[in-house]
């Protein structure tokens, strides 16, 4: 299987299956002399683990990071930059998976399970790791929020990168009472305590039910410098649209306004520009932030869709492998909105992207 690596110099390659022994990546072109330790790493993959609440997957997993590779330390290191750093040597992040049941998937061994990728893994491969979807499970996400940790150190305290929802199946938040500090205040990363509220008994009803719904994410960078991508085929935004699409379950990605500026006249859609202290200051923000695939030093701002988790309660109808048909009912331990727990894996996304068109400006500029 090929494709497991993303990004240009700032290079990210995610290894493992969802219950094989362990889950991983590597990431190659970090600068060396960036402090990074296992604490660091950690305090994010806390944010996206299993099992945190009543919302997400039981599955038990304590997510504990391990750098195997790409950081020193010793008496020079910690008199010049305070402790560990890295070497500018690939560095190798490892995850073991310590709460496996594989026996919860024994049923569907043979059967392709609606909206899961069993079926074209099985046609493209000719082998597919049924046990929680192998390489295809969202078990995978932690390894990009690992690199994600490793990007945020690259880029420095000054860049800001957050996520929120914004959206849980038909249930969407009031914007005029948007706060930063709500997300972290609930279990859904939602910055409307009213809605949150809301949401929690939206969601146990459809949990209770065995079902499952959507979401919406939307993913804000402030403090990006000005002039970060490159015209036609560097942009910025298609890069970070090609990153949040890359997500599990992932179905649209939109940029600023998106889709809702096709409804917009040029007037309204234009972000004038008055005079500034230090550079043009913007009246709005419908482009997210780019302008001709490059940062225009206004926060980015992108939005992805989740569908609904495929894995359910409620029979629904399939085939076999061998082409006969039958009912898939899906056990087993899932998130009954997985978009939940994307909201830690698109700030990583994120930080991937901008780690990479960083070094890529800088390495096209001199700055």
């Amino acid at each position: 299987m090929s494709h497991n690596t993303f990004g240009h110099l700032f290079r990210v390659t995610t290894w493992g299956e969802s219950h094989g022994p362990a889950i991983g990546c590597v990431v190659d072109g970090c600068p060396p002399g960036v402090r990074l330790d296992a604490e660091q790493v950690q305090a994010f993959l806390d944010l996206r683990k299993p099992g945190t609440s009543r919302f997400v997957t039981q599955r038990r997993e304590p997510d504990q990071v391990k750098i195997l590779s790409g950081v020193f330390q010793d008496d020079r290191t910690e008199a010049t930059y305070g402790g560990q750093v890295t070497t500018g040597t690939p560095i190798c992040l490892m995850i073991e998976n310590v709460d496996q049941r594989s026996k919860d998937y024994s049923e569907i061994r043979d059967r392709y399970r609606p909206g899961h990728a069993d079926y074209t893994y099985d046609e493209k491969y000719g082998v597919r790791d049924y046990r929680g979807g192998g390489r295809s499970s969202a078990r995978e996400t932690a390894s990009r929020v690992a690199a994600g940790a490793v990007a945020r150190a690259v880029l420095g305290d000054e860049i800001k990168i957050r996520a929120a929802l914004v959206q849980i199946g038909d249930q969407t938040i009031d914007r005029e009472k948007w706060d930063w500090d709500e997300t972290e205040k609930n279990p859904f990363w939602c910055p409307d305590a009213e809605a949150a509220k809301d949401w929690e008994v939206y969601l146990d009803d459809i949990r209770k039910s065995g079902s499952s719904v959507g979401a919406v994410i939307e993913v804000v960078a402030e403090n990006v410098p000005v002039g970060w991508g490159a015209p036609i085929y560097g942009k910025l935004d298609s890069d970070l649209a090609m990153a949040m699409m890359s997500i599990n379950a992932v179905k649209g990605v939109e940029i600023g306004a998106g889709f809702a500026s096709a409804a917009l006249t040029g007037e309204a859609n234009a972000d004038e520009m008055r005079a500034g202290n230090d550079a043009p200051r913007f009246l709005s923000n419908n482009n997210g932030g780019v302008l001709g695939g490059l940062s225009t030093g206004q926060p980015l701002v992108t939005r992805f869709a989740v569908k609904p988790t495929s894995s359910i309660l409620t029979p629904r109808q399939s085939v076999t492998a061998q082409g006969d048909e039958v009912d898939v009912r899906t056990k087993g331990r899932h998130d009954p909105c997985v978009g939940i727990r994307a909201a830690p894996v698109a700030e990583a996304m994120m930080a991937c992207v901008l780690a990479d068109h960083k070094l890529r400006h800088r390495g096209q500029t001199g700055s």
